[in-house]
Formats: C-alpha cells, sequence, structure tokens
C-alpha cells in the first residue's frame, strides 16, 4: 500500500515538474506564432481580395467605399472569360510547355548536380562557378541573345522555342549538387566494386535517394513555366500557339479593360497551381528540402 502511495506521489511531483517547463515553453512561443500569423495574413489579404473581386460585377469593382465582400455574388465574369478565351488550347499549350519543361529540367539538373558534386574533375569547379555566376545576371540582359538564338534555330513561333531555354537552371543544378555531396563516396564505391556502371548507379541509387529534390525542383519549375509571360510573348506571335498567360493579354484593350473577365480568368488560370500544391505540399513543407541546401 505504502509502496503504490509513494508511486502516485512520484507521478504527481513529475506531473509538475513537467507542466512548467512546458507553460514556459507556450509563453514563449506566443509572439513568434502571432508575428507569423500577422505576416501570413498580410500575404493572404491581397490574394483573397483578388479572389472575391472575381465574384463583383464590375459597378462594385472601383466603388467607394471599397468592400472586400461582393455585395452582389455573380460568376458571369466567369462565363464570359470562358466564352471569350479558348481556354481548352491555350490551357493544352502551357500544359505541354510547363510539363516538358520541367521534366527536362529535372532530368538535366539531376545529371548536371550528380556531375559537379562527385566526379573530381578541375574545369567541373570552374563550370559550377560559371553556373552560379549566372545566377546574378538579370534574365532581361539574355532576352536579346537568347532571342536571336532561338531565331536562328528555326524555332520562332514555336512551342518548342519557348521550353528549349528554360530547360537549365543554376537553381536546380545547386539544389541537386548540394544533396549529392551529402551522398556517401563509399556507396558509388561499393556499387562499382559490385560492377555496377556509372548509367546504373545514377538511375537505381542517386535518383531514388533525391526523389524528394526531384519532386520539390519539379513543382517550382511547373510554376515557374506556368506563370512566365514575358519569354512567350516575345517567341510567339501566332495566337494558335499562346500560353495562357499571353491569351490573357488579349482581355486589355488599348483604351478599355474588361475588370471582371480579366479577373475571373486570371482565377481560373490558377487552379492547376492550386490543386498541385494541395496535392504535393508535403513535399514543399518537407524538411528534406534543407537536405539539398547543405554545404
Amino acid at each position: 500500500m505504502k509502496l503504490q502511495e509513494s508511486q502516485e506521489i512520484r507521478e504527481a511531483r513529475d506531473i509538475r515538474e513537467g507542466a512548467e517547463p512546458r507553460r514556459q515553453a507556450a509563453a514563449r512561443s506566443v509572439l513568434p506564432t502571432l508575428a507569423l500569423w500577422i505576416l501570413a495574413l498580410l500575404f493572404a489579404f491581397p490574394v483573397l481580395w483578388f479572389v472575391l473581386s472575381a465574384f463583383k460585377p464590375g459597378s462594385e469593382l472601383f466603388s467607394t467605399p471599397l468592400s472586400i465582400l461582393p455585395e452582389h455574388w455573380t460568376v458571369q465574369g466567369f462565363v464570359d472569360a470562358w466564352n471569350r478565351i479558348d481556354f481548352s488550347r491555350y490551357f493544352g499549350n502551357t500544359l505541354v510547355v510547363a510539363t516538358l519543361s520541367t521534366a527536362l529540367t529535372v532530368v538535366a539538373s539531376a545529371g548536371t548536380g550528380y556531375a559537379l558534386a562527385k566526379y573530381p574533375a578541375r574545369w567541373l569547379k570552374v563550370f559550377f562557378v560559371c553556373v552560379l555566376a549566372t545566377t546574378m545576371l538579370p534574365t532581361e540582359v539574355i532576352l536579346t541573345p537568347s532571342f536571336t538564338v532561338i531565331r536562328n534555330l528555326g524555332l520562332y513561333n514555336t512551342l518548342t522555342g519557348v521550353i528549349v531555354p528554360s530547360i537549365m537552371t543554376a537553381t536546380g543544378i545547386f539544389m541537386f549538387r548540394q544533396f549529392f555531396l551529402t551522398v556517401p563516396d563509399e556507396l558509388l564505391e561499393a556499387a562499382r566494386i559490385d560492377g555496377a556502371g556509372e548509367a546504373r548507379i545514377f538511375l537505381t541509387i542517386m535518383m531514388p535517394l533525391a526523389r524528394p529534390i526531384a519532386i520539390t525542383l519539379a513543382i517550382f519549375s511547373f510554376q515557374w513555366r506556368w506563370n512566365d509571360y514575358i519569354w512567350p510573348l516575345i517567341v510567339l506571335g501566332d495566337p494558335k500557339q499562346f500560353t495562357l498567360q499571353v491569351a490573357l493579354r488579349g482581355l486589355v484593350g488599348a483604351e478599355n479593360i474588361d475588370w471582371p473577365t480579366l479577373l475571373a480568368a486570371s482565377v481560373i488560370s490558377i487552379v492547376p497551381l492550386l490543386v498541385m500544391f494541395l496535392v504535393f505540399q508535403r513535399y514543399v513543407m518537407s524538411a528534406d528540402l534543407d537536405a539539398g541546401l547543405k554545404d
């Protein structure tokens, strides 16, 4: 009986001693949590206003005082946008550009990152510095030479001309290289002793290990290519080849802008990205992303 009472006393003391640190930790986390909520609301407010404005009639968009919620909800803007824009064609063009660019970017970045991380040639280190140096160049600087190359290759006004310049990205190469540096060289040596070739090592050992990095880069690359506007606008001249972002420009007139239709079409254009994020968000927010950024 005494043994049971002493055990209960120890358990009660342990609970009291453990509760105090938890209360202190909870008190310390109040301000950071509140700051993060405020920051999240600041980012979410413009997006929420943009989406809700798509459900307003044109007369409410610029009426004062401004209101966030529509007084008269309507989906006429979505109906007009769907009827005025050939969404199926432009969705298809954008999907082809984004999907092929993403697949080729992941393959090219993984191969380049693997070579830079696991092969000791001195010129590869110089090449890596050159790759990193491209991040210092504004995109506008290379638009003219890129367009000249694409035109001379006969790729002007084709979706291939939109895809090819976007395959190689310094960000993707950097992510894969940093991840492959964390893989022990002994693993590769063991595979070589077992008779595995370089291609087999890369495809069956390294790529499965780098799957979180590949998925993360694929998500970001798809988002970049889906939202790309300037380069498709320069390369594509035939309306049948337009991507969705370029086609939305047709809703902007020289003297008048049909804001309800433009807002509704813009909301429709972000639906695929939203679905993709909801499906793969655990990879975007995964801590494994940090593994590719370690040195």
